[in-house]
């Protein structure tokens, strides 16, 4: 077992923040779980299309445990990707943002790829802030590979963190090494890294069980090259290319790492204080010898891995919680809504200029209003807009900076979810509406700096909060705990919308953390960020 680099000071958050999830039980249980804080796991799957899990129609791959979950969950037919790969994809997912407006919209090829940085704030930031103990298990995707920049996981909200910093090291299954936080960890070569990433995840759910804690299981199954332990598994004998029959094998592997996530989350008492989110971060791939075809592994949808057809973005998308009752969902959610939807379940203020919103009432049963469009943006390439049953790419050189050759296509997704058939000469005005809105909808990052942050300067500890979200906070209280008087700090009866507040402390009176109290929309909040050093 690795060991952890936690410390204590996550612990003891007690009611601060409540559950919010309707419970089907006694008045007793349901008011017991409102004022413990929720669990979040959440489950990334690496190229894995709407089609490869049988609850999404698949007839050749077997996925038993994926398919309970969605049996007994909320089960999304219209969840959508980041991006159609995978950096800017995952960069949607932890920031909020899509691909017009985030940090990382394109992954390396052709080029360098842009990293994560200290303006960035993940959803694993924003729930640590509130207390919980935060793990990255897998792969990261970023780079670059080094401890202690802006882009390493540990500094962009991960306590711990272990696995693969850059996707190109991701792409092996038999490392030899594997990052334990800023540590290189020695793998012998021998050891498949899928199943020992399920082996730590299972062990944090039983170390964190004690508080509220954030889960993130990156793995990098099913992405290629298809390769597993002991061949093809259950499919060694069917009429398959060898790449084909593994990477049905990599698929129900995964499968059975839910399997074993969700059990950890039961033996230790979790489960029903928990929320698991499965997705994905771009549709199937076609590469070494994988056939998407044979499997159908893009359901009825056009397009896979690189292509902004619903083939190349839509994903699978399961919410699964003991606490949730089981449906199926068509309202259109994207990535870049969990970050909000984290935030809104742990009650913290949402940060304010997101393109996500919270589908918490999709999954609560509360009034949902949806998304006026989503969007997706890959620079000198091609770009999509959904507005409503509407959707329209846009290929180079439309695309200011884009290639010698391009077109637009506009699809009416009611009758024809394949995109097949371009109708964009009938409706020239909506053309010219949704190019437009795509236009007015890329630009820089509109976000604003949120929450706390500590620092050394001078001689003293100074600890700033500053509100950026969108509503005024009030009562507001920074404190450093242990060894200080009592009215040390800095107070304020209102913090408005891009305000800060600091206080100063001296350097003989430091303590493991600073935190912050406040009110937002009526709820008390509580915010703690470390001392550096």
């Amino acid at each position: 077992m690795l060991p952890t680099t936690r410390r204590g000071f996550l612990a003891g958050t007690g009611g601060v923040l409540a559950a919010g999830l309707a419970s089907a039980s006694s008045a007793g249980t349901a008011a017991a779980r409102a004022r413990t804080p929720l669990n979040f796991v959440i489950v990334l799957a690496d190229d894995m299309g709407w089609g490869e899990i049988g609850c999404y129609g698949q007839r050749k791959i077997v996925t038993p445990h994926l398919d309970r979950l969605a049996a007994e969950g909320v089960r999304f037919t219209s969840a959508y990707a980041g991006s159609s790969l995978c950096a800017p994809s995952r960069c949607a997912l932890l920031t909020g943002l899509h691909t017009g407006h985030g940090t990382v919209r394109e992954n390396p090829e052709g080029g360098p790829q842009r990293s994560l940085g200290a303006a960035d704030l993940t959803f694993a930031e924003l729930v640590r802030l509130a207390g919980y103990r935060t793990a990255l298990l897998g792969k990261w995707g970023f780079g670059p590979e080094a401890p202690g920049q802006d882009s390493h996981p540990n500094v962009r909200g991960y306590d711990e963190f272990f696995g693969y910093i850059t996707h190109s090291h991701a792409h092996q299954y038999w490392p030899s090494y594997l990052w334990h936080n800023g540590d290189k960890v020695a793998v012998d070569g021998r050891t498949y890294a899928p199943d020992l990433l399920r082996d730590r995840a299972v062990s944090f759910i039983k170390e964190a069980a004690g508080q509220p804690f954030l889960l993130h299981f990156a793995t990098n199954l099913p992405h290629s090259p298809s390769e597993i332990p002991g061949d093809s598994g259950r499919y060694a004998h069917e009429p398959w290319t060898r790449p084909n029959r593994r990477h049905a094998a990599q698929v129900t592997r995964l499968d059975s790492h839910v399997g074993d996530i969700v059990q950890a989350l039961r033996d230790a008492g979790v489960a029903d204080s928990t929320v698991l989110l499965f997705t994905a971060d771009n549709g199937p791939h076609h590469e070494k010898g994988v056939d998407p075809a044979i499997f159908d592994s893009n359901g009825p949808f056009r397009g896979v891995k690189r292509q902004l057809y619903d083939g190349g973005i839509r994903v699978p998308m399961i919410a699964w919680s003991p606490s949730l009752a089981a449906k199926v969902v068509h309202e259109p959610v994207a990535l870049w809504d969990v970050l909000p939807t984290l935030a809104d379940f742990a009650r913290i203020p949402v940060p304010a200029n997101l393109d996500g919103k919270s589908f918490r009432p999709l999954l609560t049963g509360s009034r949902y209003s949806g998304h006026e469009f989503l969007l997706w943006n890959r620079p000198r390439k091609m770009q999509a807009i959904r507005r409503g049953h509407w959707k329209l790419l846009r290929f180079a050189p439309h695309i200011a900076g884009a290639g010698p050759e391009g077109r637009i296509e506009l699809y009416d997704l009611r009758g024809d979810r394949g995109e097949r058939h371009n109708v964009a000469a009938n409706h020239p005005q909506l053309v010219t509406e949704l190019t437009e809105l795509l236009d007015r909808s890329i630009g820089p990052d509109p976000r604003v700096p949120y929450g706390l942050r500590v620092r050394e300067e001078a001689g003293e500890l100074a600890a700033t909060l500053v509100n950026g979200s969108a509503t005024p906070w009030r009562k507001v209280r920074l404190s450093l705990p242990g060894g200080l008087s009592e009215g040390s700090g800095a107070q304020a009866d209102e913090l408005a919308p891009g305000e800060s507040l600091t206080a100063t402390f001296p350097l003989t009176a430091r303590d493991d953390f600073a935190q912050a109290k406040f009110t937002a929309n009526g709820r008390a909040v509580m915010f703690r960020a470390r001392v550096p050093g």
